[in-house]
């Protein structure tokens, strides 16, 4: 298990990297978001989630949501490390005509199940998904990664109503609580908390993790598998920012990219320097 978990620290870090590299080659992208879900997004695709990138609609997948579809670099990266499409692609983000864009493209990019980005809608999806699949008595799970600031959303309350009326026990709802969205602190611009006690009364079984420590991760996600009846969410307390100091808890880095002046730092955090 220690090793295991030696191997993912060390792909979370390389893929916080190439996020970096991504962002400030763009120019425009989400940094802090993208930094506080890679953690979990790694664990998704190297250790939990059953996908195979030269198949990527096999029938037996299970399904990823980036409800909060601006931390989109964070997936591209995973995606890209993962085969689904060379890495030379990350060099397109958010330019014309490529099939990276700001929001995840189902249409244009191979890994993405759905379109997403309008912030509240992901996880409808996702409920959808999960009865179509309960359904057709499939083993495929579906997991959507919400941020905390999406949670002011109604919509994701209908939705996690839903997905506990019909008993999706084979849907995981993952949280990304950092605490902070484009405006501010989430407490101060539209308060969510309780957030684990509002989805146990919404009849989710709930888990409560550092989103940043992944055997606390792996743990999470293999106990969702043995819930049965209800689904469950994950509220996983993470850092906006994390790994670059200078962008740690900050609401500013929401929507800016590293400058040139502080890509190297930002690398010198990661234990990286610039190609």
């Amino acid at each position: 298990m220690k090793d295991k978990i030696a191997v993912l620290q060390e792909k979370a870090r390389k893929l916080r990297v190439d996020i970096i590299k991504t962002l400030h080659r763009s120019k425009s992208g989400h940094t802090g978001g993208s930094l506080s879900v890679i953690d979990m997004l790694t664990v998704l695709y190297y250790h939990k989630m059953r996908h195979d990138p030269a198949n990527p609609k096999l029938p037996e997948r299970d399904r990823l949501i980036l409800s909060k579809g601006h931390a989109a670099p964070a997936q591209y990266v995973a995606l890209a490390d993962c085969g689904y499409f060379p890495k030379e692609d990350l060099q397109m983000l958010r330019q014309l005509g490529s099939h990276l864009q700001g929001h995840p493209d189902s249409k244009g990019t191979p890994g993405i199940e759905v379109c997403t980005g309008s912030l509240g809608q992901g996880l409808s999806m996702a409920v959808g998904m999960a009865l179509a699949l309960a359904l057709d008595k499939s083993s495929s799970r579906v997991y959507a990664v919400l941020g905390d600031g999406e949670l002011q959303e109604g919509q994701i309350w209908e939705a996690a109503m839903s997905a506990a009326h019909y008993r999706l026990d084979n849907l995981c709802i993952l949280v990304d609580a950092n605490g902070l969205q484009i405006d501010g602190e989430v407490a101060r611009v539209m308060n969510v908390e309780p957030i684990a006690d509002k989805f146990r009364a919404f009849g989710s079984n709930v888990l409560e993790i550092d989103g940043h420590d992944l055997g606390a991760i792996m743990s999470a996600l293999d106990e969702a598998e043995t819930c049965k009846g209800r689904p469950t969410v994950v509220v996983a307390r993470t850092v906006k920012g994390k790994g670059v100091s200078f962008f740690e808890n900050k609401a500013s880095y929401h929507g800016v990219t590293p400058s040139d002046e502080e890509l190297p730092k930002a690398l010198q955090c990661l234990g990286d320097t610039c190609d």
